[in-house]
């Protein structure tokens, strides 16, 4: 009988999770829609479709975040009905404590966890490259559009001098940049050039810039459909400046550690997002304790919305602390391996502590 009780609980846990997942990608499909839609309106012959394609693909990449926060609300809403239909009652009443309530969402959440690191999150890494490959190809297909104040920025030098490239989008992680404005200048730091490009692609010595258009001096501007620039970077160095570690897949996180390591550059960000991957099944165990130890409260008690919305402010609180904690470490002010593991032990140990005073007194 207990196993089919907590087959039960395992099994409305996980429905629960799938509906509130499901209705906040939905949710942030339709808005990051309509935000296209409204960035976009001032493209000619913009086709609808390529919108919503370029948002289906960004969609698995944002809501890979809100997965620990879709977790924490959909516990405290099984427990909240469970306990509101008195299944728990009856639960108890059969012999099963409160440990033997939680353990098989612990169980459901663990298995999430460990399909969202080593599924989800290489393919959401790789539709985001393809999204911004399309989001480039849209915005920036007029290279007379500029703005000097966003974008990526990195400086190199060459046997030419020195140049300092901004790019309003990369993709290939750095490798491939859309929106190219190079400013050039001597050995003695004079300004010769400013260089803009439809894109550029990094080659073994140079950068391979297409349908450039150079400004120097008194000359009349000139126009290159293919235009060299010599660079001393590498793709380790590039791939430093331009990818951000929560853009690259899970498996390739390691080979981009060794690489960063090798070419003398800091890895620490690429370790942390490596790290909360690793440790993102227990992170979402850890949720499940939290809001289930706010949760199990009997109805005619009261105070059970109270402690349901403490339950959901503890795990945004949770997740703010693991961004703070990964700034942090990139920083250099705290091993990664901390900074990942942190967040997790708080709330396990808080929402553990939180059970053994209401159940066991």
């Amino acid at each position: 009988m207990l196993g089919t009780l907590s087959r039960y609980f395992g099994v409305r846990f996980l429905g629960v999770t799938i509906a509130i997942f499901v209705g906040l990608v939905m949710l942030v499909a339709m808005v990051d829609f309509v935000e296209m839609l409204r960035r976009s309106s001032g493209i000619n012959d913009v086709s609808a479709l390529l919108v919503a394609k370029i948002t289906l693909y960004r969609v698995p990449f944002l809501t890979e975040r809100i997965l620990p926060f879709a977790v924490n609300v959909a516990a405290s809403f099984c427990y909240l009905g469970l306990s509101r239909r008195l299944e728990l009652v009856v639960a108890r009443s059969a012999g099963m404590s409160a440990w033997q309530f939680i353990a098989p969402a612990i169980l459901v959440a663990f298995v999430i966890g460990v399909a969202a690191t080593a599924l989800y999150n290489p393919v959401s890494a790789n539709l985001r490259e393809e999204s911004a490959r399309l989001e480039a190809a849209l915005f920036h297909q007029n290279r007379g559009i500029q703005d000097f104040g966003s974008g990526y920025w990195i400086r190199q030098r060459s046997e030419d001098g020195q140049a300092i490239i901004n790019a309003k989008s990369s993709t290939g992680q750095g490798l491939e940049l859309a929106g190219v404005t190079v400013f050039r200048f001597d050995h003695s730091d004079h300004f010769q050039e400013r260089i803009e490009a439809k894109s550029a692609a990094l080659h073994p010595g140079f950068w391979r810039l297409e349908e450039a258009r150079l400004f120097g001096g008194d000359n009349r501007p000139a126009d290159h459909a293919i235009y060299d620039l010599k660079t001393n970077l590498t793709a380790a160095q590039v791939r430093e400046s331009f990818a951000t570690p929560d853009a690259v897949p899970f498996w390739q996180l390691s080979d981009y550690i060794r690489l960063a390591e090798n070419a003398g550059l800091a890895a620490a960000g690429y370790r942390v997002q490596f790290y909360a991957l690793l440790v993102q099944p227990f992170n979402l165990a850890a949720m499940v304790i939290l809001a289930a130890s706010l949760s199990l409260r009997s109805f005619r008690f009261g105070g059970v919305q109270r402690m349901v919305l403490a339950g959901t402010v503890l795990g945004f609180l949770l997740y703010i602390l693991a961004k703070v904690t990964g700034d942090v470490s990139k920083a250099g002010l705290m091993p990664p391996l901390l900074a990942a593991i942190l967040p997790p032990l708080v709330g396990g140990f808080t929402g553990l502590m939180t059970l053994l005073y209401l159940e066991d007194g």
